[in-house]
């Protein structure tokens, strides 16, 4: 009889003791459609990483649409990130949250303040950037526990890159139920969309108030969603840091790709699309393969986005979206040449023909001098991604139905610690050596370079340890956060603590806000003017 009470005591002292850790949040556990998950307690939020949204594409899902994703029998842990997408390291200083790297990788990470699982938060899904080429969920910039504890629900999702991402060919739009290929990365971050409208209550979040953010790479994807008819229904709002489809990148007819596709496999020797995704993905990563553009595959995409935009058939949602001031350096239109007025002609003559002198006019490039000057730095910033992210909101703000928010993020980083003394800054925020050790110190950037927000919109400076980070960039930071928290959580950026914001929709200038330790609204008529100039070479059929 002592031995059953015994036991019997133990059994409860044992269930207490599970009820009290579930109580503390030590090992949170919630049930989605596909399983029960265990995550982990971080001082209030609640963290759960590596839950699969799809299931793996290898084998026969290489270059598939993604499959809704296996259910599991018991608890699995969600203690830790899934892999990275396969990729090469073309950025080199990318940091990230786990060193496994996989094809099976699609996997995304909650960050949840929720106390009942009731409360109906609104959420935040971001989307990473990397040229659509590199970048994860795990990276440390784009964690989520700062923005949950401003009250909502931050998740991160993988999706896949380069040629497991972005392949078109013929064999693959012909087995293609939808008679697509290519644009696999952009269907995954569809699939994470949809995972979370049906799994996201059981995190406390309400299914009806996502909004879905990027920079640069994830900005562009950000911009397809709103477009795509699989997925401009999963959302309520959007935000857009550097990029969109509608410029430079602007993507290729389906045939295009198709040959571009077929020519690479047969150049390496393959003959059929057996063979393809026979190819070990170790191997098919270093492959010299092109680099393989986004389509108008008649699925995801059914036209190009700016027809979509024009004709008002995209996701009509509010809308907050900017660009950083330094976005490139006029080095980048140089290709390696002096930095001189002729030379910049030269460089310029091949995309602007005889109306070169009056693109230079319009950014007050008149001599050498100027070459390296605001004025260099704006056009080398425009024609690589702050026009196409300009048009984006333009063509929102005409045709979307719901307000428009646009920024200028301004402050530029500090100096690197004294410990990073002899490496050179990346464009992930990280640093690099040096490979030329002779080589002059590159000039330190006036402005926000590209990529340069990412930390300061999402909390994240104490995640870079590369920078000396000062109390003026915690004052930008804060602010940043305060704007991206409101507009989450209500569709505009205003409240209490931060300069008022105007939207740009029906203004005869568009006002801008201006973030930096001074942030302030600007109405800037020869911005404005010097954008529509732009518009009229890039799109003239628009005209």
């Amino acid at each position: 009889m002592h031995t059953k009470r015994s036991f019997l005591t133990i059994t409860l002292l044992f269930l207490a003791v599970g009820a009290f850790a579930q109580l503390t949040g030590k090992h949170p556990r919630v049930t989605t459609q596909n399983g029960v998950l265990e995550g982990v307690n971080e001082s209030g939020v609640e963290v759960f990483k590596g839950i699969p949204f799809a299931a793996p594409p290898v084998g026969k899902l290489r270059w598939r649409e993604p499959q809704p994703a296996k259910n599991w029998q018991g608890v699995r842990k969600a203690d830790h990130f899934g892999p990275n997408p396969m990729q090469l390291p073309v950025f080199g200083d990318m940091n990230f949250g786990t060193d496994s790297m996989s094809e099976d990788c699609l996997y995304l990470n909650v960050w949840t303040p929720s106390k009942t699982g009731k409360e109906g938060l609104p959420v935040l899904v971001y989307f990473y950037g990397g040229g659509l080429i590199a970048g994860a969920g795990s990276e440390p910039r784009y964690g989520g526990e700062r923005m949950a504890r401003r009250g909502m629900i931050t998740i991160t999702a993988n999706y896949r890159l380069g040629i497991f991402g972005f392949f078109s060919y013929p064999g693959l739009t012909k087995e293609s139920p939808n008679h697509a290929s290519g644009n696999y990365g952009f269907l995954d971050q569809v699939a994470a969309l949809k995972w979370v409208k049906e799994n996201i209550k059981a995190f406390g979040g309400d299914p009806n108030r996502i909004t879905i953010a990027g920079e640069s790479a994830g900005s562009i994807s950000v911009s397809a969603l709103m477009c795509s008819p699989l997925s401009k229904n999963l959302f309520e709002q959007a935000i857009g840091s550097s990029g969109s489809l509608m410029g430079a990148l602007s993507p290729e007819p389906l045939k295009k790709a198709e040959k571009a596709g077929e020519a690479y496999a047969e150049k390496e020797g393959y003959q059929s699309l057996a063979d393809l995704r026979a190819i070990p993905a170790e191997k098919l990563l270093h492959m010299k393969a092109p680099r393989f553009a986004t389509v108008i595959d008649g699925y995801f995409l059914p036209e190009q986005p700016v027809k979509i935009f024009s004709e008002g058939k995209q996701a009509h949602v509010p809308l907050l979206v900017g660009w950083n001031s330094e976005e490139m350096a006029p080095g980048f239109l140089l290709r390696g040449k002096k930095p001189t007025l002729e030379n910049l002609k030269e460089a310029l003559k091949g995309r602007f023909g005889d109306q070169t002198d009056e693109v230079l006019q319009k950014y007050h490039i008149t001599d050498d001098a100027s070459v390296m000057g605001q004025g260099g730095i704006d056009l080398a910033s425009d024609l690589f991604i702050a026009f196409s992210t300009w048009k984006w909101s333009e063509m929102q703000a005409k045709t979307g139905g719901e307000q428009v928010y646009r920024y200028r993020f301004c402050h530029p980083r500090p100096e690197m610690v004294a410990a990073m003394a002899g490496k050179t800054a990346g464009l992930a925020g990280g640093v690099q050596d040096n490979k030329d050790k002779s080589a002059p110190k590159p000039p330190r950037a006036i402005g926000a370079v590209h990529s340069a927000d990412i930390e300061y919109a999402m909390g994240n400076l104490p995640t870079n340890r590369v920078y000396d980070w000062q109390p003026g960039d915690y004052i930008v930071s804060d602010i940043f956060q305060m704007y991206y928290a409101n507009f989450v959580k209500t569709g505009n950026p205003n409240g209490l603590g931060v300069p008022e914001w105007e939207a740009v929709n029906n203004q005869p200038v568009a006002p801008v806000m201006q973030i930096n330790v001074d942030t302030y609204q600007k109405k800037d008529p020869e911005l404005e003017a010097r954008y529509r100039f732009m518009d009229k070479l890039f799109f003239p059929k628009e005209q």
